[in-house]
């Protein structure tokens, strides 16, 4: 019995509380994944321990053995949960369990559907798997000690907007969960089910889950004796690492079910390496690219990272410093012999192993990421969630940029949708007879590019564009510059050239239409001043009258707006007009005086500009100039 002392009573984050009443209320489709959220997080502390005694071993306090232990009581209706890892501290139990500060509970609520099934799989991927206890309690009691206090501290909340936390006497350091289970949920305080439960989730845990075996005596003739038994504790999982275990050993369940337990995900990974490296370096990674993003992953202090070990002892959860940001999604554990025990983030970053460990594992995962592309489903849903963070590659990893360049899927003028399937290689098979170059367009979003009146003389030729309308896409095209020998070309921005697709008749033809043309330019020049950089006929539109088109090597429209919104100066950049010859407008420009030629030019430029997805700077004017040319 505990005496309870310095009691508190405090209220939930409001977050907090919605929290809880979705997990009281409406989870009940995989109840039984409570025991491997506090199996898992018991383990951390065990790991958290493990590494905190490498400095400081008198932590142990005579016992050095790490182990999880379960207990149920079938006539009081609960389960237990014990560790003797790291423990808490009245701040960190506070910080733990009374709030969410760093699980992203507002993403988390954001996204729930009202499916029940599907909900409740979100629970591990915000880090909230704690208060999945409340699935199957309607109390729940936790008692901690730090191994570093002699301070034993008691938390107790019935999920109902408060707990209540208390000092204790808790004579062993670790921390204890005890669960006072629904009435309808009593079918957890039994040997048999809580066994099954550990063997499914958390058989590849490599600190050992024990529960106690009963035994009772017997006489020489096998009779059990009455009052006479005892009671010893028995290791219900396999307590091995799953990655130092040989591969063909492991099955592909085993493979998933560990990927659960590090990333506290209840979907399956799309795919997985595992390799073990000898030589000059010596260590084993185990890899996996993930179904689903989690709620951090364009957040730049998100956790992202790989769960470092050093010959089997666990060093850090977010191990930043073995893969390229761009490859942050990446879920895994790295065991390393050549890596010393007291390692910091600091000698992570300076040190030459870890570089080198970075380049391979980096191409491992690019690897993986090629063999899961052969299966167009499922890296379809890779792209779809991953994509525009694997764009940001070819900007950071020279070295491996045509690998990168590979995965890359888009939207193009080949099928018109927006979904992102076509990879470089099936334009390149697609390309046209005398094609040199792979021709691209970047817009705000797919309509705008796919309607754009650049597109217009690429349309009528059957040559094939990309359709870039994601806001990363552009930075992304200033670093890639060729893929298997074909450069990139934008067809908004300079002269365009459509290599030796045109016959000599047609260039002829172009010829002359722009000498017959040079007195129209030179008005509409005159008409447009400063406004425009040059005036010029083109022969890349068909149907629109007028496009506007940046130097070859200036930055884009899309780009100088994200860098504008995001209160960075940019130098005033003057497009160029490019005229269609055979429009009926510019015909009309051609035979029309004065003001109202004036007027007619500026219409067609701020029409161009608009048709860009740009903005006026007086659409007031834009507007009264338009109504009385309409009204003339």
């Amino acid at each position: 019995m505990t005496t309870a002392t310095q009691e508190e009573t405090l209220g939930f984050q409001t977050e907090v509380k919605q929290l809880l009443h979705l997990m009281i209320h409406s989870l009940y489709s995989n109840r039984e994944i409570f025991l491997r959220e506090l199996i898992s997080n018991s383990a951390d502390a065990c790991d958290k321990l493990r590494y905190e005694a490498l400095e400081n071993d008198g932590l142990y306090a005579g016992d050095a053995e790490l182990r999880v232990e379960i207990e149920h009581d079938a006539e009081a209706g609960t389960v237990t949960v014990r560790d003797t890892g790291i423990g808490m501290n009245r701040d960190e139990v506070i910080q733990n369990l009374g709030t969410i500060a760093k699980s992203g509970t507002a993403d988390f609520l954001k996204q729930l559907s009202g499916e029940k099934q599907k909900d409740a799989k979100l629970i591990g991927q915000f880090g909230v798997g704690f208060y999945s206890g409340f699935i199957v309690a309607d109390e729940m009691v936790v008692r901690t000690r730090r191994a570093d206090s002699d301070q034993g501290i008691e938390w107790r909340s019935k999920g109902e907007g408060e707990f209540t936390i208390a000092d204790v006497d808790y004579p062993q350091r670790g921390t204890e969960i005890v669960l006072h289970l629904k009435d309808d949920a009593k079918e957890f305080a039994d040997e048999f089910r809580l066994k099954n439960l550990v063997r499914k989730y958390s058989d590849h845990i490599d600190v050992p889950v024990r529960m106690p075996k009963v035994e009772r005596a017997r006489d020489e003739e096998g009779n059990e004796i009455d009052g006479s038994e005892t009671v010893s504790w028995e290791t219900v999982n396999e307590a091995t690492a799953l990655w130092v275990r040989p591969k063909a050993d492991i099955g592909d369940d085993e493979y998933k079910a560990f990927y659960k337990h590090i990333s506290h995900d209840f979907s399956d990974p799309l795919i997985w390496s595992h390799n073990k490296v000898e030589g000059k370096l010596e260590y084993t990674s185990l890899l996996y690219v993930p179904e689903r993003a989690p709620f951090d992953l364009y957040q730049r202090d998100g956790v992202r990272g790989l769960k470092l070990y050093v010959q089997r002892v666990f060093i850090m959860d977010d191990a930043e410093a073995f893969l390229p940001l761009y490859l942050r999604f990446i879920k895994g554990v790295l065991d390393s012999r050549d890596l010393p025990l007291n390692v910091s983030r600091e000698l992570l970053q300076k040190s030459p192993q870890v570089d080198s460990m970075k380049s391979a594992l980096t191409k491992r995962a690019l690897d993986m990421l090629k063999k899961l592309s052969k299966d167009s489903e499922a890296y379809q849903t890779f792209w779809n969630t991953f994509g525009d963070v694997l764009k940001e590659g070819p900007a950071e990893d020279y070295a491996n940029r045509d690998k990168i360049s590979g995965l890359l899927r888009f939207s193009t003028t080949h099928t018109d949708s927006t979904t992102q399937d076509q990879s470089l290689a099936d334009y390149v098979g697609r390309m046209k007879e005398g094609q040199q170059k792979i021709y691209y367009i970047v817009a705000d979003g797919f309509k705008a590019a796919s309607h754009s009146p650049h597109l217009e003389i690429f349309r009528k030729k059957g040559i094939e564009v990309l359709l870039l309308h994601d806001r990363v896409d552009e930075w992304l095209m200033s670093h890639l510059t060729e893929f298997d020998g074909k450069s990139f070309a934008d067809v908004a921005k300079g002269d365009l050239e459509l290599d030796d697709m045109a016959d000599e008749a047609e260039k002829q033809a172009q010829q002359e239409t722009a000498k017959s043309k040079e007195d129209l330019v030179k008005r509409v020049r005159e008409a447009l001043g400063e406004e425009v950089q040059e005036v010029r006929v083109t022969h890349r539109l068909t149907d629109s009258p007028a496009c506007v088109v940046l130097p070859e090597h200036e930055m884009g429209f899309q780009m100088r707006r994200m860098m504008e919104a995001a209160g960075q100066p940019l130098p005033e950049v003057k497009p160029i007009l490019e005229l269609n010859p055979d429009h009926a407008l510019v015909s009309r420009l051609e035979g029309t005086e004065g003001g109202n030629f004036d007027d007619l030019a500026r219409i067609l430029l701020d029409q161009a500009v608009i048709a860009e997805g740009g903005h006026l700077d007086d659409p007031a004017a834009y507007v009264k100039r338009l109504n009385a040319l309409l009204s003339a």
